[in-house]
């Protein structure tokens, strides 16, 4: 009796020692990898400062698409959807600043770090190769995030929109948005030469999205079929949920259709970047 409880308390302890060291070793990693994303990130925010093509898409062409947007939607058909004009530009505002600042300025900078090998570099040290792909998206990243903010500060306190019905739903959309827009520039950046030709290969999702996704006309305003087939498009899902979290609305099944639309295409996207990435210039 004596000889099992003795091996019991040192099983015991054993494994409590055990524990408590993967505990450790666990945060220090997950430390370890904070310090590498923020030196990774300081980098590309010095290179995206010193770029004034990037730092003009990333500032200021969100802005005047959004003013395009209010004097384009003007006659946009709204009867029935419960919509205002103003809710329609600021809730399609949102996706548009993700596109515009995160999709578009995001491919330029894969295929520039990738031919100038610095993608190359940065896998040799002990960089992972999602911190490094998440690394040079942080800083466009948090821009993007900031606008988002002012658009919804700016609706309530400007627009006299209300306060958004769902935070959790909107915060959901944007975050999910975030998340398409960095995983597709690295898909796009797969079939992208050059930096030069990155506004041709950004330009499908780009018009597909403004025109398909309900950014301009409510999918609510376009016969069913035709709205089923567009609510299957990558932004689709996200002006849906950054609408149904903003203004309200949005039963539990439309919300759920949206999230396994946008989990979907997430999915087919790491996919695609982990089959396809590519890390070095083509020969």
């Amino acid at each position: 009796m004596s000889t099992t409880d003795t091996g019991g308390r040192a099983d015991t302890g054993s494994g409590t020692d055990t524990g408590g060291g993967a505990d450790a070793g666990a945060a220090r990693e997950a430390a370890a990898s904070l310090g590498r994303l923020r030196s990774l990130a300081r980098a590309e925010l010095t290179l995206l400062v010193r770029n004034r093509t990037a730092m003009f898409t990333a500032l200021l062409m969100p802005l005047a698409m959004v003013l395009f947007m209010r004097s384009t939607v003007e006659q946009a058909p709204l009867e029935g959807t419960g919509l205002s004009v103003t809710d329609l530009v600021m809730t399609s505002g949102i996706p548009m600043v993700l596109i515009l600042v995160v999709y578009l300025n995001l491919i330029p900078a894969y295929v520039s770090r990738r031919e100038e090998l610095v993608l190359k570099r940065l896998r040799t040290g002990e960089l992972r190769d999602w911190e490094i792909l998440a690394g040079a998206a942080l800083p466009v990243v948090a821009v993007a995030l900031a606008q988002c903010a002012v658009l919804v500060a700016a609706g309530a306190a400007l627009l006299e929109m209300t306060p958004p019905d769902r935070p959790d739903l909107l915060v959901l959309g944007v975050l999910l948005g975030v998340v398409l827009m960095v995983l597709t520039a690295a898909a796009t950046a797969v079939i992208t030469r050059t930096t030069e030709s990155a506004q041709i290969t950004a330009l499908p999702l780009l018009m597909v999205s403004l025109a398909g996704s309900g950014m301009f006309v409510p999918l609510e305003a376009m016969p069913d079929r035709a709205a089923d087939v567009l609510r299957l498009l990558p932004m689709s899902p996200v002006v849906d949920l950054v609408r149904y979290g903003w203004l309200g609305g949005g039963e539990p099944g439309e919300v759920l259709r949206a999230l396994g639309t946008a989990v979907a295409w997430a999915l087919v996207s790491v996919f695609a970047v982990r089959r396809w990435f590519r890390w070095e210039p083509r020969h």
